[in-house]
């Protein structure tokens, strides 16, 4: 089995209109999503003081996911303001990282021979980590980054250099533009996989110089929020076990079935999209990015 590592933001999304926090953020999601799909995961990040951090951090140990490298900093965890509409939810103000991007992680040399116990680290554009990028490129094996929607053509030349994975969020873009935007990712330097999920209409995957395209799983959701997040993590773990699994068995084996291993990823790869649509659909069914609400006061 694998073992992943969610490596930096973690947040309550505060719904203004129910007064109810649930824990979320990008990396803390991608663990508790492994975690979901049978995954062995773990969380590195920086929890804030107050009752928000609390509750992200109780909720993320009661899940059974390991925290043991965490830091704890005094002040605010990060936290979105979420409003629901029709089920899709809206973004519409946050502290903008709280205690993480006013101590952004240095990663030292434990953290680092930990990260390298692990078939994939999973980081994003609110992690505040960018700067410890070249390090964790030596030490990860598989290295995936979350852009969102927040990025610009400077940033991702930045970024892609050091990292396996990257995904967008994309859904008010065309496709053309997509298709290209995702070229130059790869162009930029990322090593294997650029992910765009476009929200209703599905997501794209570029692989090399292979494109796949995956329709949603449609249906009527509660709470859209952790819809990307869980597409990119149940495609991303399938992924690895899969190809991990498949040159292993092969190589201890001697079997002579994997003829092309081109041929296998290809299979891997779409059967591990269909999944991932599965997965994502089951997520938007439950309140917040993955349940555990708490209310809170202004």
């Amino acid at each position: 089995m694998i073992r992943v590592l969610g490596l930096g933001d973690n947040v309550v999304d505060k719904y203004i209109d129910s007064k109810i926090m649930y824990p979320g953020g990008n990396a803390l999601n991608f663990a508790v999503y492994a975690n979901m799909i049978g995954i062995k995961a773990s969380y590195l990040g920086i929890f804030g003081d107050d009752e928000a951090g609390s509750h992200v951090y109780q909720t993320t140990k009661a899940l059974g996911i390991t925290v043991d490298h965490c830091r704890y900093d005094k002040g605010e965890n990060g936290y979105a303001k979420v409003t629901l509409e029709d089920g899709d939810r809206v973004f519409v103000g946050s502290n903008k990282g709280g205690v993480s991007a006013k101590h952004p992680m240095v990663l030292s040399d434990v953290d680092l021979a930990y990260i390298s116990e692990f078939d994939i680290v999973h980081t994003s554009c609110f992690s505040y980590i960018e700067k410890e990028l070249g390090k964790l490129r030596k030490f990860g094996k598989f290295i995936s980054m979350d852009f969102s929607n927040r990025y610009t053509r400077e940033y991702l030349q930045a970024c892609c250099q050091h990292i396996d994975c990257a995904s967008i969020s994309c859904s008010d873009m065309k496709d053309h533009d997509i298709i290209q935007l995702m070229k130059d990712m790869m162009a930029y330097g990322c090593k294997e996989m650029v992910i765009a999920t476009r929200g209703s209409r599905g997501a794209l995957v570029c692989v090399g110089d292979t494109f796949y395209e995956q329709s949603p799983c449609l249906i009527e959701a509660t709470d859209t929020m952790g819809a990307g997040d869980s597409f990119i993590t149940a495609f991303l773990t399938g992924y690895i076990s899969d190809m991990k699994h498949g040159v292993n068995f092969r190589k201890e084996s001697g079997d002579k079935g994997i003829t092309n291993i081109e041929d296998y990823r290809d299979l891997v790869i779409k059967a591990n999209l269909y999944r991932a649509a599965i997965f994502s659909s089951k997520v938007c069914t439950c309140n917040g990015a993955f349940g555990f609400g708490k209310r809170y006061k202004e």
